[in-house]
């Protein structure tokens, strides 16, 4: 028998780690060729690791969720041919957790030792000396069990009720200092502990008797309604990992300002009920996106400077000339952004196409690694929640997000008379360093005309 490393691959121009994301192995499992490995995810796409030959999964080389540098060891199998070989220090950047230890040793041939913690890490353990041979006792002396010492008994005051109602507001509890001490200590309110003392004085024995009353004693639940107890521990790995961290970044180094505007969207609503009764059957059904899109291609050519993105350690703004639209999208996994590519070479039926297809890849997790990076601005939208307000996080390093809300029929003053109009609250949000408020305003503006003037969408400059 021998040993078959299978060390993390280079997975991506640049890449010098990746998270281990998820295990479809343990230790012990026998695995064929091209079997999935492992999971394993960088800044940009998740890759699955396949197993180069048939064997048996002797170690793992980390637990979900711990970071590994390319070429270090991922998984060790044990394979049929050549002699077994001792099991290797792991290499630089490959976290190992006792268990894995353990595996290691026992996959090698080898007794495992203990792990202790360590000035510097974790050590195996000294052995135990063996026990003293301990001195038997002649027949003639025979021992004799010393009886144990009963435990005292509790005080009487301690059967005492140990809580009652809460005193009135403002009546100060008779007690010690000491006892009030012990109180504070302890997070209790006096008020609740019933003193067993003159005049209602609370001891350290009615102390005792609270403390060590069931929670329900002290506080009784309502009938039927039985109390909730337990933490459940979830450990932020893989993608949701890399939200968190994009997201902190984005709100730690982009200045963030928001600016919201109500738009009419009476018309391109209309507009677009009529097209898809229309065309319904041989066409990508239309929603509200993509004649938002349409109005992006529209504007941003007067508004460069919200089309870019903003690399803030070189002090350098790239202004794209290809409109190229994230489209954040919810999936099982989390927050994930699909790019429309080149926008301004789509119609609205092509765009409406485009962004179904990428929006059921990021959900099944068919994404492809360019289809989910190189946006230069974004569109979020949570309207089919509810929401009538939103303040998006800009995906960085791009320096503006559209969010599309819920649409609500409201009553709008026109001509001397209100008259009944689908009304929705469009926000944005802007990199402050880049883009000034001003100019966020008149791009939000020219966005407003655009929707509420849908023929203008269909429109050659």
């Amino acid at each position: 028998m021998g040993f078959r490393i299978v060390k993390l691959p280079d997975i991506g121009e640049g890449v010098a780690e990746a998270e281990v994301s998820a295990w479809h192995v343990k230790v012990g499992d026998v695995v064929r060729e091209d079997q999935p490995l492992a999971d394993v995810m960088t800044d940009k796409a998740t890759v699955e690791i396949p197993s180069p030959v048939s064997g048996t999964v002797a170690a793992l080389g980390a637990e979900a969720g711990q970071m590994l540098a390319v070429g270090a060891e991922l998984v060790r199998l044990e394979i049929e041919g050549g002699d077994a070989a001792p099991a290797a220090a792991p290499e630089a950047g490959v976290a190992v957790t006792p268990e894995v230890a353990k595996a290691q040793d026992a996959a090698a041939g080898q007794p495992t030792a203990a792990l202790v913690p360590a000035a510097d890490g974790l050590e195996p353990a000294q052995p135990a000396p063996a026990p003293q041979s301990a001195a038997v006792p002649k027949p003639s002396e025979p021992q004799r069990p010393v009886p144990a010492k009963p435990p005292a008994p509790r005080p009487a005051a301690a059967t005492a009720p140990s809580s009652g109602p809460p005193r009135p507001a403002g009546e100060r509890p008779v007690a010690s200092p000491a006892v009030r001490r012990r109180a504070l200590e302890a997070g209790i309110d006096l008020r609740q502990v019933r003193g067993t003392g003159p005049a209602g004085r609370i001891g350290h024995d009615d102390l005792d008797a609270y403390l060590d009353a069931p929670p329900e004693e002290a506080a009784p639940a309502p009938a039927g309604r039985a109390p909730r107890t337990g933490v459940e521990a979830i450990k932020v790995i893989g993608l949701r990992r890399r939200i968190a961290q994009r997201m902190a970044d984005a709100k730690r180094r982009v200045a963030h300002f928001s600016y919201v505007e109500e738009v009419d969207v009476t018309a391109v609503e209309e507009l677009r009920a009529a097209l898809n009764q229309r065309h319904g059957a041989s066409r990508p059904k239309l929603t509200l996106i993509p004649f938002l899109v349409q109005a992006l291609v529209r504007a941003l050519p007067d508004f460069p400077q919200m089309n870019a993105h903003y690399d803030d350690e070189a002090e350098v703004i790239h202004r794209h000339a290809g409109i190229h639209v994230g489209i954040a999208t919810q999936t099982p996994s989390g927050l994930m952004v699909p790019v429309l590519r080149h926008a301004e070479t789509r119609d609205v039926w092509n765009s409406a196409a485009e962004v179904r297809r990428l929006a059921d890849a990021a959900r099944n997790g068919l994404a492809a690694r360019d289809e989910l990076s190189g946006s230069t601005i974004t569109i979020t939208s949570l309207g089919a929640l509810g929401g009538i307000v939103t303040t998006p996080v800009i995906n960085r390093p791009e320096v503006a997000i559209i969010g599309v809300n819920k649409q609500v029929m409201r009553p709008v003053w026109r001509d001397n008379a209100f008259v009944p109009r689908l009304t929705m609250n469009l926000s944005a949000s802007f990199d402050h360093r880049v883009v000034d408020g001003y100019d966020a305003a008149l791009f939000v503006q020219a966005l407003k005309g655009l929707i509420e003037t849908p023929a203008t969408l269909f429109m050659e400059a």
